[in-house]
Protein backbone atom coordinates (compact mmCIF):
# COMPACT_ATOMS: atom_id res chain seq x y z
CA UNK A 1 0.00 0.00 0.00
CA UNK A 2 2.94 2.44 0.83
CA UNK A 3 4.66 1.82 -2.56
CA UNK A 4 1.12 2.61 -4.31
CA UNK A 5 0.61 5.71 -2.39
CA UNK A 6 4.25 6.59 -3.11
CA UNK A 7 3.64 5.88 -7.02
CA UNK A 8 0.84 8.26 -6.88
CA UNK A 9 2.01 10.92 -5.19
CA UNK A 10 5.10 10.73 -7.42
CA UNK A 11 3.08 10.66 -10.42
CA UNK A 12 0.88 13.41 -9.13
CA UNK A 13 4.17 15.62 -8.40
CA UNK A 14 5.50 14.92 -11.95
CA UNK A 15 1.89 15.98 -13.65
CA UNK A 16 1.97 19.19 -11.36
CA UNK A 17 5.40 20.01 -12.56
CA UNK A 18 4.57 19.15 -16.17
CA UNK A 19 1.46 21.69 -15.73
CA UNK A 20 3.49 24.17 -13.95
CA UNK A 21 6.21 24.52 -17.59
CA UNK A 22 3.51 24.41 -20.21
CA UNK A 23 1.88 27.32 -17.77
CA UNK A 24 4.78 29.42 -17.62
CA UNK A 25 5.63 28.40 -21.72
CA UNK A 26 2.03 29.78 -22.71
CA UNK A 27 2.40 32.61 -20.41
CA UNK A 28 5.51 33.90 -22.09
CA UNK A 29 4.13 32.92 -25.79
CA UNK A 30 1.38 35.22 -25.07
CA UNK A 31 3.17 37.78 -23.75
CA UNK A 32 5.27 38.37 -27.36
CA UNK A 33 2.78 39.57 -29.61
CA UNK A 34 4.34 39.06 -32.70
CA UNK A 35 3.88 35.08 -32.15
CA UNK A 36 0.35 35.74 -31.56
CA UNK A 37 0.15 37.99 -34.65
CA UNK A 38 2.24 34.77 -36.30
CA UNK A 39 -0.42 32.12 -34.78
CA UNK A 40 -3.85 33.64 -36.08
CA UNK A 41 -2.18 34.48 -39.54
CA UNK A 42 -0.56 30.58 -39.73
CA UNK A 43 -4.09 29.49 -38.15
CA UNK A 44 -6.09 31.07 -40.58
CA UNK A 45 -3.79 30.16 -43.79
CA UNK A 46 -4.24 26.78 -42.51
CA UNK A 47 -7.90 26.77 -42.18
CA UNK A 48 -8.27 28.26 -45.45
CA UNK A 49 -5.97 25.41 -47.10
CA UNK A 50 -8.13 22.79 -45.37
CA UNK A 51 -11.33 23.91 -46.20
CA UNK A 52 -10.57 25.25 -49.61
CA UNK A 53 -13.47 23.78 -51.08
CA UNK A 54 -15.74 25.84 -49.09
CA UNK A 55 -13.47 29.03 -49.62
CA UNK A 56 -13.68 29.11 -53.54
CA UNK A 57 -15.81 27.70 -55.58
CA UNK A 58 -13.71 27.63 -58.38
CA UNK A 59 -11.73 24.31 -60.52
CA UNK A 60 -7.73 25.00 -59.55
CA UNK A 61 -6.80 23.10 -62.76
CA UNK A 62 -9.94 23.79 -65.29
CA UNK A 63 -9.70 25.73 -67.77
CA UNK A 64 -12.02 28.28 -68.70
CA UNK A 65 -10.15 30.31 -71.82
CA UNK A 66 -13.46 32.90 -72.23
CA UNK A 67 -11.86 34.44 -68.62
CA UNK A 68 -8.19 34.72 -69.70
CA UNK A 69 -6.18 37.26 -67.92
CA UNK A 70 -8.83 38.98 -65.83
CA UNK A 71 -8.03 41.57 -63.77
CA UNK A 72 -8.73 41.17 -59.65
CA UNK A 73 -12.46 42.06 -59.21
CA UNK A 74 -15.49 40.83 -56.97
CA UNK A 75 -16.13 37.56 -59.38
CA UNK A 76 -12.02 36.82 -59.48
CA UNK A 77 -10.12 38.75 -56.23
CA UNK A 78 -6.37 37.25 -57.41
CA UNK A 79 -7.70 37.77 -60.96
CA UNK A 80 -6.94 35.00 -63.52
CA UNK A 81 -4.23 33.22 -65.41
CA UNK A 82 -3.62 32.55 -69.32
CA UNK A 83 -6.05 29.61 -69.17
CA UNK A 84 -8.71 32.06 -67.54
CA UNK A 85 -7.78 29.85 -63.88
CA UNK A 86 -9.01 31.75 -60.82
CA UNK A 87 -5.91 32.34 -59.37
CA UNK A 88 -6.81 33.29 -55.49
CA UNK A 89 -7.64 29.25 -56.04
CA UNK A 90 -5.26 28.36 -57.25
CA UNK A 91 -2.63 29.85 -54.51
CA UNK A 92 -5.56 28.39 -51.92
CA UNK A 93 -4.96 24.79 -53.19
CA UNK A 94 -1.36 25.25 -53.88
CA UNK A 95 -1.05 25.67 -50.09
CA UNK A 96 -1.74 22.25 -49.49
CA UNK A 97 1.00 21.20 -51.50
CA UNK A 98 3.55 23.85 -50.54
CA UNK A 99 2.82 23.70 -46.60
CA UNK A 100 2.80 20.01 -46.92
CA UNK A 101 6.12 19.35 -48.73
CA UNK A 102 7.46 21.96 -46.36
CA UNK A 103 6.20 20.11 -43.43
CA UNK A 104 8.20 16.70 -44.99
CA UNK A 105 11.05 18.26 -45.51
CA UNK A 106 11.63 19.67 -42.23
CA UNK A 107 10.57 16.09 -40.82
CA UNK A 108 13.20 14.47 -42.77
CA UNK A 109 16.01 17.40 -42.14
CA UNK A 110 15.12 17.00 -38.03
CA UNK A 111 14.85 13.10 -37.62
CA UNK A 112 18.22 12.92 -39.50
CA UNK A 113 19.88 15.51 -37.99
CA UNK A 114 18.44 14.34 -34.31
CA UNK A 115 19.78 11.58 -35.18
CA UNK A 116 22.95 11.81 -36.14
CA UNK A 117 23.37 14.48 -33.41
CA UNK A 118 22.76 12.28 -30.88
CA UNK A 119 24.48 9.88 -31.38
CA UNK A 120 27.60 12.57 -32.04
CA UNK A 121 26.91 13.92 -28.98
CA UNK A 122 26.82 10.49 -26.72
CA UNK A 123 29.53 8.79 -28.34
CA UNK A 124 32.27 11.33 -29.36
CA UNK A 125 35.72 10.04 -30.17
CA UNK A 126 35.97 8.66 -34.15
CA UNK A 127 31.84 8.58 -34.26
CA UNK A 128 31.81 12.26 -32.84
CA UNK A 129 35.15 13.20 -35.63
CA UNK A 130 33.52 11.29 -38.57
CA UNK A 131 29.79 12.31 -38.34
CA UNK A 132 30.98 16.48 -37.60
CA UNK A 133 33.29 15.72 -40.89
CA UNK A 134 30.87 14.46 -42.92
CA UNK A 135 28.39 17.70 -41.59
CA UNK A 136 30.99 19.89 -42.56
CA UNK A 137 31.27 19.16 -46.15
CA UNK A 138 27.29 19.13 -46.56
CA UNK A 139 27.35 22.55 -44.98
CA UNK A 140 30.43 23.65 -47.25
CA UNK A 141 27.64 23.58 -50.46
CA UNK A 142 24.89 26.40 -49.98
CA UNK A 143 21.86 24.57 -49.26
CA UNK A 144 19.92 25.65 -52.35
CA UNK A 145 22.74 24.08 -54.88
CA UNK A 146 23.05 21.03 -53.02
CA UNK A 147 19.20 20.43 -52.95
CA UNK A 148 19.45 21.59 -56.86
CA UNK A 149 22.11 18.64 -57.23
CA UNK A 150 20.31 15.84 -55.44
CA UNK A 151 16.69 16.60 -57.12
CA UNK A 152 19.03 16.30 -60.49
CA UNK A 153 20.75 13.62 -59.30
CA UNK A 154 17.39 12.08 -58.48
CA UNK A 155 15.14 13.35 -61.06
CA UNK A 156 12.22 16.51 -60.72
CA UNK A 157 9.62 15.62 -59.05
CA UNK A 158 8.03 17.17 -55.51
CA UNK A 159 8.95 13.70 -53.68
CA UNK A 160 12.50 14.07 -54.76
CA UNK A 161 12.37 17.80 -54.08
CA UNK A 162 11.42 17.07 -50.11
CA UNK A 163 14.25 14.15 -49.84
CA UNK A 164 16.98 17.44 -51.48
CA UNK A 165 15.19 20.02 -49.06
CA UNK A 166 15.40 17.62 -46.23
CA UNK A 167 18.84 16.70 -46.90
CA UNK A 168 20.48 19.84 -47.10
CA UNK A 169 19.15 21.15 -43.79
CA UNK A 170 19.93 18.21 -41.88
CA UNK A 171 23.44 19.62 -40.40
CA UNK A 172 21.57 22.64 -39.08
CA UNK A 173 20.21 20.01 -36.72
CA UNK A 174 22.66 17.62 -36.51
CA UNK A 175 25.07 20.45 -34.58
CA UNK A 176 22.24 22.00 -32.14
CA UNK A 177 21.80 18.57 -30.81
CA UNK A 178 25.23 17.52 -30.71
CA UNK A 179 25.99 20.50 -28.78
CA UNK A 180 22.79 20.54 -26.63
CA UNK A 181 24.01 16.35 -26.01
CA UNK A 182 27.53 17.33 -24.79
CA UNK A 183 26.03 19.61 -22.17
CA UNK A 184 22.97 16.86 -21.18
CA UNK A 185 25.42 13.85 -20.66
CA UNK A 186 27.23 15.83 -18.01
CA UNK A 187 24.29 16.45 -15.65
CA UNK A 188 23.98 14.49 -12.67
CA UNK A 189 20.69 12.14 -12.99
CA UNK A 190 22.07 11.09 -16.68
CA UNK A 191 25.47 9.83 -14.72
CA UNK A 192 23.03 8.29 -12.41
CA UNK A 193 21.45 6.48 -14.90
CA UNK A 194 24.73 5.43 -16.79
CA UNK A 195 26.16 4.02 -12.47
CA UNK A 196 22.63 2.18 -12.38
CA UNK A 197 23.24 0.11 -15.49
CA UNK A 198 20.90 1.73 -17.79
CA UNK A 199 22.09 1.27 -21.60
CA UNK A 200 23.19 3.97 -23.68
CA UNK A 201 20.09 3.53 -25.68
CA UNK A 202 17.52 3.64 -22.06
CA UNK A 203 20.09 6.86 -21.34
CA UNK A 204 19.78 8.66 -24.77
CA UNK A 205 15.96 8.21 -25.58
CA UNK A 206 14.60 8.69 -21.72
CA UNK A 207 17.17 10.76 -19.85
CA UNK A 208 18.99 12.87 -22.97
CA UNK A 209 16.27 13.54 -25.93
CA UNK A 210 13.96 15.25 -24.08
CA UNK A 211 16.73 17.53 -23.15
CA UNK A 212 17.02 19.03 -26.85
CA UNK A 213 13.19 18.72 -27.46
CA UNK A 214 13.02 22.53 -27.45
CA UNK A 215 16.36 23.79 -29.94
CA UNK A 216 15.09 21.16 -32.38
CA UNK A 217 11.30 21.97 -31.82
CA UNK A 218 12.62 26.27 -32.54
CA UNK A 219 14.91 25.41 -35.34
CA UNK A 220 12.35 23.11 -37.09
CA UNK A 221 9.94 25.88 -36.71
CA UNK A 222 11.96 28.61 -38.52
CA UNK A 223 13.46 26.15 -40.76
CA UNK A 224 9.68 25.45 -41.97
CA UNK A 225 9.65 28.82 -43.77
CA UNK A 226 13.21 28.20 -45.01
CA UNK A 227 11.42 24.68 -46.55
CA UNK A 228 8.46 26.39 -48.11
CA UNK A 229 11.20 29.05 -49.89
CA UNK A 230 13.30 26.39 -51.20
CA UNK A 231 10.59 24.33 -52.38
CA UNK A 232 8.93 27.21 -54.10
CA UNK A 233 12.56 28.06 -55.73
CA UNK A 234 13.04 24.40 -57.43
CA UNK A 235 9.43 24.37 -58.41
CA UNK A 236 10.39 27.81 -60.17
CA UNK A 237 13.23 25.90 -61.17
CA UNK A 238 11.29 23.61 -63.00
CA UNK A 239 12.40 20.85 -60.78
CA UNK A 240 9.72 20.38 -58.53
CA UNK A 241 6.15 20.69 -59.36
CA UNK A 242 4.50 20.06 -62.92
CA UNK A 243 2.17 21.89 -64.88
CA UNK A 244 -1.00 22.56 -63.93
CA UNK A 245 -0.52 21.97 -60.53
CA UNK A 246 -1.21 24.78 -58.40
CA UNK A 247 1.82 25.42 -56.21
CA UNK A 248 3.36 28.51 -55.26
CA UNK A 249 6.66 28.13 -56.93
CA UNK A 250 5.39 26.88 -60.47
CA UNK A 251 2.40 29.65 -60.10
CA UNK A 252 5.22 32.35 -60.05
CA UNK A 253 7.05 30.69 -62.71
CA UNK A 254 4.02 30.69 -64.69
CA UNK A 255 3.62 34.69 -64.33
CA UNK A 256 6.85 35.98 -64.85
CA UNK A 257 6.45 36.20 -68.16
CA UNK A 258 3.37 38.00 -68.45
CA UNK A 259 4.43 40.15 -65.26
CA UNK A 260 4.14 43.44 -67.18
CA UNK A 261 0.98 42.69 -68.55
CA UNK A 262 -0.65 41.08 -65.94
CA UNK A 263 1.02 41.49 -62.81
CA UNK A 264 -1.22 39.64 -60.47
CA UNK A 265 -0.41 36.45 -61.90
CA UNK A 266 2.77 35.93 -60.24
CA UNK A 267 2.08 38.46 -57.85
CA UNK A 268 -0.30 37.09 -55.23
CA UNK A 269 1.46 33.65 -55.06
CA UNK A 270 4.80 35.78 -54.21
CA UNK A 271 2.74 37.26 -51.12
CA UNK A 272 1.53 33.93 -49.97
CA UNK A 273 4.81 32.81 -49.62
CA UNK A 274 5.47 36.09 -48.07
CA UNK A 275 2.57 35.70 -45.44
CA UNK A 276 3.64 32.24 -44.90
CA UNK A 277 7.04 32.64 -44.17
CA UNK A 278 6.79 35.43 -41.79
CA UNK A 279 3.91 34.16 -39.88
CA UNK A 280 6.06 30.89 -39.50
CA UNK A 281 8.97 32.97 -38.18
CA UNK A 282 6.88 34.84 -35.99
CA UNK A 283 6.02 31.92 -34.42
CA UNK A 284 10.03 30.57 -33.88
CA UNK A 285 10.38 33.49 -32.71
CA UNK A 286 8.06 33.08 -29.99
CA UNK A 287 9.06 29.85 -29.47
CA UNK A 288 12.68 30.66 -28.99
CA UNK A 289 11.83 33.23 -26.49
CA UNK A 290 9.74 31.04 -24.48
CA UNK A 291 11.59 28.69 -24.38
CA UNK A 292 14.80 29.68 -23.64
CA UNK A 293 15.37 30.68 -20.07
CA UNK A 294 17.87 32.70 -20.54
CA UNK A 295 15.69 34.82 -22.45
CA UNK A 296 13.01 35.15 -19.87
CA UNK A 297 15.74 36.58 -17.47
CA UNK A 298 15.57 33.07 -15.42
CA UNK A 299 19.20 32.60 -15.38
Amino acid sequence: MADVATTSVDAKAADGAYRTRFQMFWREFRRNRGALVGTTMFAVLIAMVVFAPFVTRYDPIEPNFSARFESPSAEHWFGTDRNGRDIFTRVIYGGRISLQVGVIAVAIGALLGTFLGLVSGFYGGWVDNALMRFMDFVLAMPGILLAITIVFALGPSLTNVMIAVGFASMPQYARVVRASVLSAKQLPYVEAARANGAGDLAVMGKHILPNVFAPVLVLATLGLGSAVLSVAALSFLGLGAAPPTPEWGLLISDGRGVLRRSWWVATFPGLAIMVTVLAVNLIGDGLRDALDPRLRGQV
